[in-house]
C-alpha cells in the first residue's frame, strides 16, 4: 500500500495500549491515528479518525467490543469510503466466547493478546489489504467451541450451502478449512483468478461481509 495503513487501538487497559503503540510504532507503513477505553469511546473515534483498521478488545466495562464491533461495521456499510474500516478482535481465546460473536457481526478476524509483534504486524497488514485472518487450526477450534447447537441456524446454513453450485461449496468448504486462495487453487485444480471469482460470488449469495463469515455459514451446515 502507497499510504501508511491508519490504525486505532481500543482497549480498556492503558499499558496494553501503549504496548500495541510501540509495536506498531516500529512499522514505517502503519500509523496510530488514535486510542478508545471503551465501546462508547471507540465508535466515536472510529468515526472521526476513519481508520483503515480498528484492533478490538472484546471485554470492556461499558459498552463492550462485540457492540462496538457491530456499531463500525454496521456503520462502514453506509458509508461512501472505498476503503472501510476493518476490525480486528483481541482475545485470550481460551476464556472469551464473545469472539464468534465479533466475527458474526464482521470482525476480519481475531489476534490473541500474546501473538508475537511481527505476527500482529503482518496481521493488520493483510486485514487492511483485505484479507481477513485466518488460522486454520485456531479458527476451527474456536468455531467449534461456540458455535454447538443453534438447529435454527443450521437449517439456514444448509440451505444457503444447497443453493450453491457444487464447485461453489467446494470453495466455501476449503474458506471453512482455512485455505488461502493458493491452497483451494492448488487442490480444486483451479486458476487463482477463478478462485478470487468464486469466493465473490460466495460473498454475494451467502451475504456474508468476509471469508471469515462464509467459514462460520459452512461451520454451521456441519461442513466444516
Amino acid at each position: 500500500m502507497s499510504q501508511s495503513i491508519r490504525v486505532v487501538l481500543v482497549d480498556d487497559d492503558p499499558l496494553v495500549r501503549a504496548g500495541l503503540g510501540m509495536i506498531l510504532g516500529g512499522a514505517p507503513d502503519i500509523e496510530v491515528v488514535g486510542e478508545a477505553a471503551d465501546g462508547v469511546e471507540a465508535v466515536t473515534v472510529v468515526a472521526a479518525a476513519q481508520p483503515d483498521v480498528v484492533l478490538m478488545d472484546l471485554r470492556m466495562p461499558g459498552r463492550d467490543g462485540l457492540e462496538a464491533t457491530r456499531q463500525v461495521v454496521a456503520a462502514q456499510a453506509s458509508s461512501a469510503r472505498l476503503s472501510p474500516t476493518r476490525v480486528i478482535v483481541l482475545t485470550t481465546f481460551d476464556t472469551d466466547d464473545m469472539v464468534v460473536g465479533a466475527l458474526r457481526a464482521g470482525a476480519s478476524g481475531f489476534l490473541l493478546k500474546d501473538t508475537p509483534p511481527p505476527r500482529i504486524v503482518a496481521a493488520i497488514r493483510s486485514v487492511a489489504a483485505g484479507e481477513p485472518i485466518l488460522s486454520p487450526t485456531v479458527t476451527a477450534q474456536l468455531i467449534a467451541s461456540v458455535t454447538s447447537g443453534g438447529s435454527d441456524r443450521s437449517v439456514a446454513a444448509r440451505s444457503a450451502l444447497d443453493s450453491l453450485t457444487e464447485r461453489e461449496r467446494d470453495v466455501a468448504v476449503a474458506i471453512g478449512r482455512g485455505w488461502s486462495n493458493a491452497e483451494i487453487a492448488a487442490e480444486l485444480y483451479l486458476g487463482i483468478p477463478t478462485v478470487k471469482t468464486h469466493v465473490s460470488r460466495l460473498l454475494t449469495k451467502l451475504g456474508a461481509e468476509n471469508r471469515v463469515q462464509i467459514a462460520l455459514i459452512v461451520h454451521d451446515a456441519g461442513r466444516g
